[in-house]
C-alpha cells in the first residue's frame, strides 16, 4: 500500500495532500531528489508501489512493466504527454488529471508575465537591485491586439482577462467553441491570421501529437515585427533557436517564457535583455497548487478503490 508522490514540491504548501493518503492507510513515498525524477529513479523509489501521484517524469512502458504493482497514476496537472497513456491502458493502469486546479493559476501568470514584459519590471527591477537608476520605457497594453492559440480551459481564462482590462482578444483553436467565443468578444480566426494580426501571442495548447514545434522560424516570420510572445503551455513548443534569433535581431520586441524543451533551462535565451524567463512555475500559486494536490490523492484514492 506504498504511494510515490514524485512532484518535488509535493506537501509543501499543505500537509492536507499527504493525511489524506495516510488516513487511508498508505505509506507515502516522497521524492528525495528535489527535482524532476528520471525513468531510472522512478523505477528505483516506486518498485513497490501501488499508486503513483505523479508530476512530469516520463512514466513510460519501460517504467510500468518495471513496477509490477502499480495500478493508478494520478497527474497533479493537466498535461499527459510524460504518461505512455496507451500502454497505462494495455495494463489495466488507471490515469487521471487535474485539469481544473491550474487554470486561474496559469492565466493570472499569463497576464502578469505579459504585463512584466511591456513595462520591462523585471529589467527595472535588477538595475535598481544593482543600485543603478535607469528608467525602462516600456510599453502600454493599450489597443494591443492579444492572440490566444488555444482556447481551452486556461485559454479562455486568459482571453476573459484580456477582455477585461479592455484589449481585443481574437482565438485560434481547432475545437473552438463559437458561441462562448460570441458571448465573450473574441474572435475566432485561422492560425496564420492570428500570428499576422496579434500585437501579442499567448499560446495554451499541449503541442502537437508528433512533438513538433507549434511556433516556429515560419511562425514567427508571419508574426508583426515588434510583436510579443508568451509561452506558458509546454516546453518544445516554440523552437527556442528560432525564438533566439528573432529576438536578436529585433523581428520581436520581446519574449515571456515559463516552459522549455529542457528543464532545468540554462540555455541563450538566458543571455538576451529583452526576455522574462520563469522557472516552469505556472501552477505555483499556493491556492491552485494545494487544491490540484488534494484533487490528485482524491483521484488516486478513489481509482485505487
Amino acid at each position: 500500500m506504498k504511494i510515490l508522490t514524485s512532484p518535488s514540491s509535493f506537501g509543501q504548501v499543505g500537509n492536507e495532500p499527504v493525511e489524506l493518503l495516510v488516513q487511508n492507510g498508505y505509506e507515502v513515498i516522497n521524492n528525495p531528489y528535489g527535482r524532476k525524477l528520471t525513468e531510472d529513479e522512478v523505477i528505483e523509489i516506486a518498485k513497490d508501489c501501488v499508486g503513483i501521484v505523479a508530476g512530469v517524469e516520463p512514466l513510460t512502458a519501460r517504467v510500468m512493466d518495471a513496477l509490477p504493482n502499480l495500478k493508478c497514476i494520478s497527474r497533479v496537472g493537466i498535461g499527459m504527454d510524460s504518461v505512455d497513456l496507451k500502454y497505462a491502458s494495455e495494463k489495466g493502469i488507471i490515469v487521471t488529471n487535474t485539469p481544473d486546479g491550474p487554470t486561474r493559476a496559469v492565466a493570472e501568470l499569463t497576464l502578469a508575465m505579459t504585463l512584466s514584459l511591456l513595462r520591462k519590471i523585471p529589467q527595472a527591477h535588477a538595475d535598481l537591485r544593482n543600485k543603478v537608476w535607469k528608467k525602462q520605457v516600456g510599453n502600454l497594453f493599450l489597443n494591443k491586439v492579444v492572440g490566444v492559440v488555444g482556447l481551452g480551459r486556461i485559454g479562455k481564462l486568459v482571453s476573459q482577462l484580456f477582455r477585461g482590462i479592455g484589449n481585443p482578444v481574437i482565438g485560434y483553436d481547432p475545437y473552438a467553441d463559437a458561441a462562448w467565443a460570441t458571448d465573450n468578444g473574441v474572435e475566432l480566426v485561422d492560425f496564420n491570421t492570428l500570428l499576422t494580426k496579434a500585437d501579442i501571442v499567448t499560446i495554451h495548447v499541449p503541442g502537437n501529437e508528433d512533438g513538433s514545434v507549434v511556433i516556429g522560424t515560419k511562425q514567427i516570420d508571419l508574426m508583426k515585427t515588434g510583436g510579443f510572445l508568451i509561452n506558458i503551455s509546454r516546453g518544445g513548443i516554440v523552437d527556442e533557436d528560432a525564438l533566439y534569433n528573432a529576438l536578436s535581431t529585433n523581428k520581436l520586441t520581446g519574449a515571456a517564457i515559463d516552459v522549455f524543451s529542457a528543464e532545468p533551462y540554462a540555455g541563450p535565451l538566458c543571455d538576451l535583455d529583452n526576455v522574462v524567463l520563469t522557472p516552469h512555475l505556472g501552477s505555483y500559486a499556493e491556492e491552485g497548487k494545494l487544491l490540484m494536490e488534494i484533487d490528485a490523492v482524491k483521484n488516486l484514492i478513489n481509482a485505487l478503490k
